[in-house]
Protein backbone atom coordinates (compact mmCIF):
# COMPACT_ATOMS: atom_id res chain seq x y z
CA UNK A 1 0.00 0.00 0.00
CA UNK A 2 2.11 3.03 -1.42
CA UNK A 3 -0.06 6.16 0.04
CA UNK A 4 0.75 9.47 -0.49
CA UNK A 5 1.10 11.05 2.88
CA UNK A 6 2.97 13.98 1.34
CA UNK A 7 0.29 15.12 -1.21
CA UNK A 8 -0.83 18.08 1.87
CA UNK A 9 1.67 19.83 3.73
CA UNK A 10 0.09 18.51 6.63
CA UNK A 11 1.22 14.64 5.94
CA UNK A 12 -2.14 13.78 6.96
CA UNK A 13 -5.25 11.69 4.57
CA UNK A 14 -8.07 11.46 5.19
CA UNK A 15 -9.67 8.19 6.30
CA UNK A 16 -13.37 7.00 5.77
CA UNK A 17 -14.97 4.87 8.30
CA UNK A 18 -17.62 2.29 7.41
CA UNK A 19 -19.40 -0.37 9.13
CA UNK A 20 -18.56 -3.76 7.66
CA UNK A 21 -22.13 -5.28 8.50
CA UNK A 22 -24.27 -2.18 7.77
CA UNK A 23 -22.25 -0.26 5.08
CA UNK A 24 -22.79 3.15 6.48
CA UNK A 25 -20.33 5.70 6.44
CA UNK A 26 -19.89 6.53 10.56
CA UNK A 27 -17.34 8.89 10.45
CA UNK A 28 -14.12 10.93 8.76
CA UNK A 29 -10.88 11.42 10.30
CA UNK A 30 -7.13 11.89 9.15
CA UNK A 31 -4.71 9.73 9.64
CA UNK A 32 -0.51 10.07 9.06
CA UNK A 33 2.01 7.27 8.75
CA UNK A 34 2.22 6.91 12.19
CA UNK A 35 -1.56 6.10 12.86
CA UNK A 36 -2.09 4.28 10.03
CA UNK A 37 0.81 1.53 11.50
CA UNK A 38 -0.53 1.75 15.11
CA UNK A 39 -3.90 0.90 13.38
CA UNK A 40 -2.65 -1.67 11.61
CA UNK A 41 -0.31 -3.44 14.93
CA UNK A 42 -3.28 -2.92 17.42
CA UNK A 43 -6.16 -3.84 14.99
CA UNK A 44 -8.06 -0.50 16.66
CA UNK A 45 -8.37 2.36 14.48
CA UNK A 46 -6.04 5.23 15.52
CA UNK A 47 -6.19 8.51 13.84
CA UNK A 48 -3.97 12.09 13.97
CA UNK A 49 -5.78 14.33 16.35
CA UNK A 50 -5.67 18.01 14.36
CA UNK A 51 -6.81 19.65 17.74
CA UNK A 52 -5.31 17.54 20.36
CA UNK A 53 -1.97 17.16 18.23
CA UNK A 54 -1.28 13.62 18.42
CA UNK A 55 -2.41 10.15 17.97
CA UNK A 56 -5.49 9.40 19.05
CA UNK A 57 -7.03 5.67 19.56
CA UNK A 58 -11.18 5.83 18.87
CA UNK A 59 -12.48 5.38 22.15
CA UNK A 60 -9.52 5.27 24.17
CA UNK A 61 -11.96 6.95 26.50
CA UNK A 62 -15.34 6.22 26.01
CA UNK A 63 -15.04 2.65 24.99
CA UNK A 64 -16.15 2.89 21.90
CA UNK A 65 -13.61 1.64 19.57
CA UNK A 66 -13.69 0.62 16.35
CA UNK A 67 -11.75 -2.94 15.49
CA UNK A 68 -10.15 -2.71 12.46
CA UNK A 69 -11.51 -5.03 9.40
CA UNK A 70 -9.87 -4.23 6.02
CA UNK A 71 -8.07 -1.08 4.92
CA UNK A 72 -8.35 0.37 1.19
CA UNK A 73 -6.67 2.91 -0.78
CA UNK A 74 -8.32 5.23 -3.20
CA UNK A 75 -7.05 5.52 -6.72
CA UNK A 76 -4.94 8.73 -6.13
CA UNK A 77 -3.21 7.05 -3.08
CA UNK A 78 -4.60 9.63 -1.12
CA UNK A 79 -7.51 8.64 1.37
CA UNK A 80 -8.39 5.82 3.00
CA UNK A 81 -11.43 3.57 3.54
CA UNK A 82 -11.46 1.66 6.51
CA UNK A 83 -13.96 -1.07 7.10
CA UNK A 84 -14.66 -1.32 10.99
CA UNK A 85 -17.14 -3.07 13.30
CA UNK A 86 -17.74 -0.43 15.81
CA UNK A 87 -18.11 -1.15 19.57
CA UNK A 88 -21.12 1.39 20.97
CA UNK A 89 -21.68 4.51 19.25
CA UNK A 90 -19.23 5.86 17.13
CA UNK A 91 -19.67 10.20 17.63
CA UNK A 92 -18.30 11.71 20.34
CA UNK A 93 -22.52 13.08 20.69
CA UNK A 94 -23.14 9.89 21.22
CA UNK A 95 -25.34 9.10 17.82
CA UNK A 96 -24.22 5.73 15.77
CA UNK A 97 -22.45 7.90 12.98
CA UNK A 98 -21.32 11.36 13.22
CA UNK A 99 -23.88 12.64 10.75
CA UNK A 100 -27.10 11.19 13.69
CA UNK A 101 -28.07 8.61 11.24
CA UNK A 102 -28.73 5.06 13.34
CA UNK A 103 -26.22 2.47 11.79
CA UNK A 104 -28.84 -0.04 10.56
CA UNK A 105 -28.60 -1.88 7.76
CA UNK A 106 -30.66 -1.50 4.96
CA UNK A 107 -31.20 -2.32 1.48
CA UNK A 108 -31.72 0.51 -0.61
CA UNK A 109 -35.17 0.08 -2.75
CA UNK A 110 -36.64 -3.17 -1.02
CA UNK A 111 -36.38 -0.66 1.92
CA UNK A 112 -37.90 1.67 0.86
CA UNK A 113 -40.72 -0.39 -0.67
CA UNK A 114 -41.55 -1.89 2.81
CA UNK A 115 -41.43 1.83 4.31
CA UNK A 116 -44.49 2.53 1.28
CA UNK A 117 -46.04 -1.19 1.85
CA UNK A 118 -46.08 0.58 6.12
CA UNK A 119 -47.21 3.98 5.22
CA UNK A 120 -50.13 2.61 2.73
CA UNK A 121 -51.40 -0.40 5.57
CA UNK A 122 -51.16 2.63 7.66
CA UNK A 123 -52.40 5.89 6.22
CA UNK A 124 -54.91 4.62 3.06
CA UNK A 125 -58.47 2.67 2.53
CA UNK A 126 -58.98 -0.09 0.92
CA UNK A 127 -60.60 2.04 -2.00
CA UNK A 128 -56.96 3.93 -2.25
CA UNK A 129 -54.93 1.51 -1.97
CA UNK A 130 -54.30 -2.28 -3.22
CA UNK A 131 -52.27 -3.13 0.11
CA UNK A 132 -54.42 -1.46 2.55
CA UNK A 133 -57.23 -3.76 0.58
CA UNK A 134 -55.40 -6.78 0.99
CA UNK A 135 -54.59 -5.94 4.72
CA UNK A 136 -58.09 -5.66 5.55
CA UNK A 137 -59.00 -8.73 3.58
CA UNK A 138 -56.35 -10.49 5.96
CA UNK A 139 -53.75 -13.24 6.06
CA UNK A 140 -55.60 -15.37 3.92
CA UNK A 141 -55.62 -13.40 1.14
CA UNK A 142 -52.11 -12.25 1.46
CA UNK A 143 -50.93 -16.00 1.76
CA UNK A 144 -52.88 -16.58 -1.07
CA UNK A 145 -51.75 -13.88 -3.61
CA UNK A 146 -48.02 -15.37 -2.71
CA UNK A 147 -48.82 -18.52 -3.41
CA UNK A 148 -50.29 -17.56 -6.98
CA UNK A 149 -47.80 -15.30 -7.61
CA UNK A 150 -45.07 -17.80 -6.76
CA UNK A 151 -47.21 -20.38 -9.14
CA UNK A 152 -46.98 -17.88 -11.88
CA UNK A 153 -42.83 -17.33 -11.42
CA UNK A 154 -42.65 -21.01 -12.42
CA UNK A 155 -44.66 -20.95 -15.21
CA UNK A 156 -42.33 -18.15 -16.31
CA UNK A 157 -39.50 -19.87 -15.65
CA UNK A 158 -40.33 -23.37 -18.15
CA UNK A 159 -40.95 -20.44 -21.00
CA UNK A 160 -38.26 -18.41 -22.68
CA UNK A 161 -40.11 -14.60 -21.69
CA UNK A 162 -37.51 -13.08 -19.40
CA UNK A 163 -39.99 -10.04 -19.40
CA UNK A 164 -42.80 -12.15 -18.13
CA UNK A 165 -40.39 -13.98 -16.14
CA UNK A 166 -39.12 -10.78 -14.20
CA UNK A 167 -42.71 -8.84 -14.01
CA UNK A 168 -43.91 -12.16 -12.34
CA UNK A 169 -40.53 -12.29 -9.88
CA UNK A 170 -41.09 -8.40 -9.12
CA UNK A 171 -45.06 -8.99 -8.01
CA UNK A 172 -43.65 -12.35 -6.27
CA UNK A 173 -41.52 -10.19 -4.06
CA UNK A 174 -43.92 -7.07 -3.95
CA UNK A 175 -46.14 -9.42 -2.25
CA UNK A 176 -43.78 -11.54 -0.19
CA UNK A 177 -43.10 -8.17 1.45
CA UNK A 178 -46.82 -7.30 2.39
CA UNK A 179 -47.10 -11.20 4.17
CA UNK A 180 -43.78 -10.42 5.96
CA UNK A 181 -45.56 -7.03 7.52
CA UNK A 182 -48.27 -9.03 7.81
CA UNK A 183 -46.99 -11.55 10.14
CA UNK A 184 -44.67 -8.55 12.11
CA UNK A 185 -41.53 -9.23 10.04
CA UNK A 186 -39.23 -7.00 7.69
CA UNK A 187 -36.60 -8.60 4.82
CA UNK A 188 -33.59 -7.94 7.72
CA UNK A 189 -35.56 -10.64 9.93
CA UNK A 190 -35.15 -12.86 6.69
CA UNK A 191 -31.46 -11.74 5.97
CA UNK A 192 -30.42 -12.63 9.89
CA UNK A 193 -31.76 -16.33 8.94
CA UNK A 194 -29.30 -16.49 5.51
CA UNK A 195 -26.40 -14.57 7.31
CA UNK A 196 -26.30 -17.59 10.23
CA UNK A 197 -26.87 -20.28 7.67
CA UNK A 198 -23.30 -18.85 5.76
CA UNK A 199 -21.23 -20.51 8.86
Amino acid sequence: MNIDFNKNSDGLVPAIIQDVSTKKVLMLGYMNAEALEKTKETKLVTFYSRTKQRLWTKGEESGNVLNLVDIKLDCDNDSLLISVLPKGPTCHKGTDTCWAEPNEETYGFISHLEDVIKDRRLNSTPSESYVSFLFEKGINKIAQKVGEEAVEVVIEAKDNDADLFLNESADLLFHYLILLQAKGFEIKDVVEILRGREK
